[in-house]
């Protein structure tokens, strides 16, 4: 049993009785290619691969490498040369273009790097667009916005337009966006590419959390290693195919230890000063 399976596995006995984890996206033989200039160039060979419910994959690589055709594939906004993409149960791939879009707005949820808000709208607009057009009410979008608003550290700024916060905020709207119709799937694309570093590390840890809160599928694309510790699997693309990066995620795991011992020290710290200190009163 694959490591992520034996902790999903464990979880799902504990919590729930049951001891199967549920795949959310299932690669079926999965191939994509484009020609440039004559030449023919394979991005994704024959891929087969399930990611599962609370999941949260990394997919590493340069730019060009394929990470964005594989979740742009995910996600139904291109399709694939052969083979399947199932989203909960359902092969995307069959699915016409219009039936497709609708799909993806109820059960799939998109953060872009770009962040792709609406200029127009505000950010409560932004954010409540999805619900609205699951059929919900405009009152009933406005309620469960607010709360996501409030959630990744936006109250307050409902009524801005997009141009008047600053990148992080922009992301924090698009995370917001991304999540407020409770979709099975989440695919984010190098979300910390247009933020410093130390916007991008908040900006990830937030929408792992948001995402391991609400139990929610999370495949990101990136080139940061800062977030592999949190990971519960690394991939790279490499020749077509998708190969699990085992040895980073050891070593990102070895890291995450490192700075969990170090927290606590300095807690226990912390602590016993404070005690020192009412022991002198």
């Amino acid at each position: 049993m694959h490591p992520v399976q034996s902790r999903l596995y464990l979880i799902a006995k504990i919590t729930t009785g049951f001891a199967v984890p549920k795949p959310i996206v299932q690669l079926v033989s999965l191939s994509k290619s484009y020609t440039e200039t004559d030449n023919k160039r394979v991005i994704l060979d024959e891929v087969t691969i399930q990611f599962y419910e609370g999941e949260f994959a990394v997919l590493l690589g340069p730019s060009g490498s394929g990470k964005s055709t594989m979740l742009n594939l995910m996600s139904g906004i291109d399709a694939p040369d052969d083979g399947g993409v199932i989203v909960n149960g359902t092969d995307i791939t069959t699915l016409s273009e219009h039936t497709r879009t609708i799909f993806r707005r109820n059960h799939i949820g998109i953060i872009f790097q770009s962040f792709n808000l609406i200029p127009t709208l505000t950010v409560m607009e932004n954010v409540t667009l999805p619900y609205e057009l699951q059929g919900n009410s405009r009152k009933q979008a406005e309620i469960k916005a607010t709360d996501v608003l409030a959630k990744v550290g936006l109250a307050g700024r409902e009524k801005s337009y997009p141009d008047r916060l600053s990148g992080g905020q922009q992301q924090r709207v698009a995370i917001a966006r991304a999540i407020v119709h409770q979709p099975d799937l989440i695919v984010a694309d190098e979300p910390t590419g247009n933020l410093d570093h130390h916007t991008g590390e908040t900006i990830l840890k937030l929408l792992l959390n948001m995402t391991r809160d609400a139990g929610k599928t999370l495949i990101m694309a990136t080139h940061s290693m800062d977030i592999i510790p949190y990971a519960d699997r690394v991939f790279r693309i490499e020749d077509g195919k998708l190969i699990e990066d085992t040895e980073r995620l050891r070593i990102g795991a070895e890291i995450k230890a490192e700075l969990e011992a170090k927290m606590h020290a300095e807690l226990a710290h912390s602590m016993a000063q404070l005690e020192a200190v009412r022991g002198g009163l």
